[in-house]
């Protein structure tokens, strides 16, 4: 199974192979600084992730490092521990056939908008949605 993405002026593509992660939404501080709202993001074993085309990468925590598109800014990428890579779930060309699996991180979440979704929440990380594959 091969899924292609890209950012918003196309100069970073990727493609994946295998099975994705269901996205999950992460609503902590640093996503939604870093995408102006919260993160809906899905992951992929590290072999099975190409990326090609000038990925910047910023060391967001002392084990994490978040890529994006230095020409047109696009946030493509959370890499942290683990043998897994998370992917933005909106940088991916056409369908996926993925779906929300849930909220992470929602103490944190931005206090103008509501969780009515009805998908299992946590208040900080939850291992057994992030790490579902």
């Amino acid at each position: 199974m091969t899924h292609r993405g890209s950012c918003l002026c196309g100069a970073v593509n990727f493609e994946t192979y295998g099975p994705l992660r269901p996205v999950v939404a992460c609503h902590c501080v640093q996503c939604r600084k870093t995408s102006g709202h919260y993160v809906a993001a899905t992951s992929v074993a590290r072999d099975a992730l190409v990326i090609k085309g000038p990925v910047r990468w910023y060391a967001s925590s002392g084990d994490a490092r978040r890529g994006f598109c230095p020409d047109c800014g696009s946030s493509l990428f959370w890499d942290g521990p683990g043998g897994r890579i998370s992917i933005h779930a909106g940088t991916f060309d056409g369908e996926t056939g993925l779906t929300l699996a849930g909220h992470i991180f929602t103490d944190a979440k931005g206090d103008y908008y509501g969780l009515e979704d009805g998908l299992p929440s946590a208040g900080q990380d939850d291992p057994e949605l992030t790490t579902q594959g």
